[in-house]
Parts: structure tokens; sequence; C-alpha cells
């Protein structure tokens, strides 16, 4: 089983189709309209817009399990994300990252540690893991990493598909 294979619904509602990603690096980042990181939505959106046609998209995951920062509902999250940061790329519906109710698709990039050697539970919003176009997690990074850190733009363009 690859991240391309779990099911997930989309912040507007139905299916978002992960395996539609099969293929292309996908940046998947757990965010908050409330945080102090929220800023990163901007650089976010700079790196969908740099990389998109070189078959990479950010995938938004709104959390509200860090103090309650994402407690909008879809339309909610959708209008604050357009609107304050112009966000382009796709979201799916509020998701569980840690705990009982841990949704599949962080069973699944969980494992993976990061520089720091950090794997298992997700620490704070906008922590990131790059997904390779075969489904594999090729890297993770700390909340605090922004997406255009060196280090984060590295890997990407180290498994953007030829």
């Amino acid at each position: 089983m690859s991240v391309f294979d779990v099911e997930i619904d989309s912040l507007t509602g139905g299916p978002a189709r992960l395996d539609q990603y099969r293929g292309k690096a996908v940046l998947v980042v757990n965010v908050a309209s409330r945080c102090g990181l929220t800023p990163q939505y901007a650089a976010l959106e700079k790196l969908q817009q740099a990389y998109a046609d070189r078959r990479f998209t950010v995938l938004g995951v709104p959390c509200n399990q860090f103090m309650g920062q994402e407690p909008g509902t879809s339309e909610e999250i959708a209008t604050f994300c357009s609107a304050t940061y112009g966000a382009t790329f796709p979201m799916t519906a509020k998701t569980d990252v840690n705990g009982e109710d841990r949704h599949p698709l962080y069973a699944e990039l969980t494992p993976a540690a990061d520089a720091e050697g950090h794997t298992g539970d997700i620490r704070w919003n906008f922590e990131k893991f790059l997904v390779a176009p075969d489904g594999t997690v090729a890297a993770r990074f700390a909340p605090q990493t922004e997406p255009d850190a060196p280090e984060l733009v590295r890997a990407l363009e180290d498994v953007l598909p030829g």
C-alpha cells in the first residue's frame, strides 16, 4: 500500500482521489488557519506555482488537533485560504493526524523520520511530508521548516519526475 491508495475526502466534499497523484511529487502538509505558522500558506502557494508544471502539488490537510487552531467549517477554511493567501492547491476535509482517530493517510506518513530522527506523532501544524511519484515518503520536515527552505526545495527537486 502507498499514500496514493488511501481514501480521504476533499475539502469541497466527495473523495479527494489521491490516486490521481500517482507519478507526481506531493507535499502533504497538515494546515491550520489560526496558527503562528499560518503565514506558511504563502510559501506553499509559491511552491505550488513554481513546480506545478513539473508534476508536483501541495496537498493541504486541515487539522484542528493542535489547540483548536482550525475550528472552521470546510467552507470557512476554503474561503480563508483563497482570500487570505490565494491558495490554489488541493485540500482535504478536516482530518485527525494523531491519536485513536488518526486518518490512514497519516498512518502511512508518520513512520518516516525527519532530519532529527523524529518519527511518529505529528508535533504541530504545518509538519510536511514529501511523497515521491511512486507513493513512498521521501522526506519529512518539521513544522518550523519553511516551504521554501533550501533542504526542502532540494529534496523536492530530487524526486520530481523526469
